[in-house]
This record gives C-alpha cells, sequence and structure tokens, in this order.
C-alpha cells in the first residue's frame, strides 16, 4: 500500500540562541501545508475535479434557490432553507461520487502516473471536498461583503439596529471553517460511500446540520459562541478525516518526538 510521507521537525528542534522558537516551527509547518496543498492539486486532473466539484455544488444551490422561490409562505423562513440547502448539498456530494465511480475506469487511464482512483482516493475525496468548500465559503463570505458595499455601512457600530464591528472578521473566520469542514466531509463521505459504511454519512449529514444551526445564532450576535462551537465541529471533522485517511497516534506523535538523536521524523499517511 502506496503511502505519503510527510518531513517533520519536532518543535524543540527549533531554537534561536539557544532557546526553543515556538513562532519559527509554526512558520516552518505552515510553509509545509502550503507545499503539500500545492504538490495535490499540481496536476490538470485534480484542477478539472476541484471545478467539476465547484459546479456541483453550484447546482445543489441553484435547486435550493428554485425551491425556496417555490414554497413562497416560508421565504422568510432562515431555517427553511438552511434545512434544505444542506440537504441538497449533501445529495449533490453523494451524487458526484456516483458519478465519479461509474467513470473510474476512463478516469484511471488519465491519470495512470497519479492513480487517485486507485490506491489513494482519499486525495481525491480531499480534491472534490476542497472544491464544494471554495464554493461554499466564497458565496457565504461574498453576500456580506456585498452589504457592505457603498460610501458606507449604517449601524455596523452596534446600535438598536446595527450589528457587531467585529462582524466581518467572524464572517470571515466562519468561511474559512466552512472551507475546512467541507474539505474534510468529502474525505468521511467518500470514504463511507466506497467502504459502505454509511454510519460516516450520517456523521457528515449531522454535523453540517449542526453546523449550519449554530449559524443562526448570528441574528442574536452570539459571534464568540457560534465560532467556538464552529471550531469544535471543525477539529472533529479533521480529526475524523486523518484516521479514515490512514492517519495514527503515532503518526501524530511522530512529529512531536526526536528519534536516534535526529531532529526530524517522517509520518506516514496511505
Amino acid at each position: 500500500m502506496n503511502k505519503l510521507i510527510l518531513h517533520c521537525t519536532p518543535f524543540w528542534a527549533y531554537q534561536v540562541g539557544g532557546k526553543e522558537s515556538l513562532p519559527f516551527c509554526i512558520a516552518d509547518r505552515s510553509l509545509q501545508v502550503v507545499k503539500m496543498t500545492a504538490w495535490t492539486f499540481w496536476d490538470p486532473v485534480r484542477i478539472i475535479l476541484l471545478v467539476l466539484s465547484s459546479f456541483f455544488w453550484l447546482i445543489s444551490l441553484l435547486i435550493s434557490s428554485l425551491w425556496w422561490f417555490a414554497v413562497v409562505p416560508l421565504r422568510h423562513e432562515p431555517v427553511f432553507g438552511l434545512v434544505f440547502s444542506v440537504a441538497f448539498q449533501e445529495i449533490f456530494r453523494i451524487l458526484l461520487y456516483l458519478l465519479l465511480f461509474k467513470a473510474r475506469s476512463f478516469m484511471s487511464k488519465l491519470t495512470e502516473n497519479d492513480p487517485i482512483f486507485g490506491d489513494k482516493p482519499h486525495i481525491l475525496a480531499y480534491v472534490l471536498g476542497f472544491g464544494f468548500g471554495i464554493s461554499s465559503g466564497l458565496f457565504g463570505l461574498v453576500n456580506v461583503l456585498a452589504d457592505s458595499l457603498g460610501p458606507g455601512t449604517l449601524g455596523i457600530k452596534g446600535g438598536d439596529f446595527g450589528v457587531s464591528r467585529h462582524f466581518f472578521i467572524f464572517s470571515a473566520l466562519f468561511s474559512l471553517a466552512i472551507v475546512l469542514c467541507h474539505t474534510a466531509w468529502g474525505v468521511i463521505a467518500f470514504s463511507a460511500c466506497e467502504e459502505k459504511k454509511y454510519l460516516r454519512l450520517v456523521t457528515v449529514w449531522a454535523m453540517h446540520y449542526a453546523l449550519s444551526g449554530i449559524s443562526l445564532l448570528n441574528q442574536s450576535q452570539l459571534y464568540a459562541l457560534t465560532l467556538i462551537t464552529t471550531y469544535l465541529i471543525l477539529t472533529s471533522s479533521i480529526a475524523m478525516a486523518f484516521f479514515i485517511a490512514g492517519g495514527s497516534v503515532n503518526s501524530l506523535k511522530a512529529c512531536f518526538a526526536l528519534r536516534n538523536g535526529d531532529s526530524s521524523t517522517n509520518v506516514f499517511v496511505r
């Protein structure tokens, strides 16, 4: 079984003037993440799949909008739009998997040197989930930024009809969480369909509904509670996706342990 090797350096190996330097560690780890992301998408087929998944999310948005427009009495109920929007997104995530499953033999011929349809299915799920996340995050944040256009936005510092001055920061952080959650949910959902472990699929639906439902608290300006809950869901989603993709507790420990006097270790992920 092929494995992906991540080169990690324990944080205490970063020393400046004989002292451990956590900022240097964070900077190096961030650079490694950027390199991994660039490596993942440095392939035309993956870019096509990324665009395809974004297109599927847009179709789910279109159908949700048509459904919202058709049901006139419930147009002004946020819960109504939320329930069906999440349902359509997850349905199209499954439809995307079924489409690629049918085209697997053809796509494998296009990716002979990089068999993401063979022994690296989690990379395929990662790319498709990231496509969902990009579209969702962009549309969520663009709607907020569109309301801020103009010479001035009334009430942004509070008041009877205003919102918190931190509203845009919270919106950006929430959009970031949405992108990462969709990426993790893509890995979980595709593994559920591939291995026929449908409880994982139920978990994805539950986390998606929980994340979307908690956002309704923004109407009451409970932004801190919303963000804390959102990032707890994000952490759970990433952890679940990590272990499903082949990660382990030992691989995590290897990131923070020196072995045989070496200042670097390798983390293996299937």
